[in-house]
């Protein structure tokens, strides 16, 4: 048996081809294949960012520096291993790779820092219910919303952007939008990244309401209702009523480069702006920065201790 302690290290997953994009997209789906329509669109998105995205290479950038982080803390301690929500591997697959290690303790911590049941909640379920039949115990990092590495991180890049931005700037801090039933039903979501922007404003002497506001993006193309107010209509409504003239975007829901940020902001959102006449800028996302990961890989060592 290891004495060593799993970190599995939990992300959405991506296409790392043009040929995954169908089996990736049918998972999403929860097995169903998407229309010829809804797949020309989404290979529209991937070719429009390069091709595909970058965000396989930044998890696996990620996990790198966690673990180099990891080990110049405590050597020979921790094993980060990669588990993917709807690519390979799998968060299953992990888990059963980690038990033919013989590891008996894994901290789960998801590349999100935003608790909510819908997302982090269901990735640290996935990883529990694997880990069951092998004896294996999983400690999950359920919020890392605060982290003042985090915030420094996001703080520090937003003031050097907004200093050459329109003295009119107005601040976005966006996060993927959920269903809504999932916070009629008390989710803390909404709070954990109100909690984020928050800090990060304090920091740079923002008010909340005349500086910044909080948006939503990246909505699901489903029937039902999903949190708002979408960013694209929160910058219609600072054109229309003459609020700003520049947008400036935290997406601090979002940790690496991946469509929802190059695409659904860098493109579409920038777009709508430049068609307000609004000059347009995104902070930084914080793939993988030494100091951020190097305090998460705290949080692991905390949560193994615990």
């Amino acid at each position: 048996m290891s004495t060593k302690t799993a970190v599995l290290l939990m992300a959405y997953g991506t296409p790392r081809s043009s040929e995954e994009i169908l089996p990736y997209y049918t998972d999403i789906r929860r097995g169903r294949p998407p229309t010829e329509e809804q797949l020309s669109d989404l290979k529209a998105r991937y070719d429009a960012i390069g091709g595909i995205s970058p965000l396989a290479a930044r998890t696996e950038a990620q996990r790198d520096a966690l673990q180099r982080a990891l080990d110049n803390i405590a050597p020979d301690k921790f094993d980060v291993q990669l588990g993917l929500k709807h690519a390979h591997p799998m968060i299953e697959e992990t888990v059963d790779n980690i038990a033919r290690q013989g590891i008996k303790n894994i901290i789960a911590l998801v590349l999100a820092p935003h608790y909510s049941s819908y997302s982090i909640g269901q990735y640290v379920g996935r990883a529990q219910a694997a880990a069951e039949p092998h004896g294996i115990s999983v400690v999950g990092v359920e919020s890392w919303a605060t982290e003042p590495a985090f915030i420094d991180f996001l703080a520090a890049d937003m003031a050097a952007k907004k200093a050459v931005m329109p003295e009119r700037t107005r601040v976005l801090f966006t996060a993927h939008s959920l269903p809504q039933r999932i916070i009629d039903g008390g989710d803390p979501y909404p709070h954990e990244l109100h909690a984020t922007a928050t800090a990060v404003a304090n920091k740079l002497g923002l008010v909340e309401g005349d500086d910044w506001a909080i948006a939503w993006q990246s909505a699901g193309r489903t029937p039902e209702p999903w949190i708002g107010p979408d960013i694209l209509d929160v910058i219609d409504t600072i054109a229309a009523d003459k609020q700003a003239d520049g947008v400036l975007v935290s997406a601090c829901g979002f940790v690496a480069d991946h469509l929802e940020v190059l695409y659904d902001l860098d493109i579409e959102a920038k777009h709508r702006s430049d068609h307000h006449g609004l000059k347009f800028d995104r902070t930084t996302c914080v793939n993988d920065d030494a100091a951020v990961m190097a305090a998460l890989a705290q949080r692991v060592i905390a949560a193994a201790q615990s």
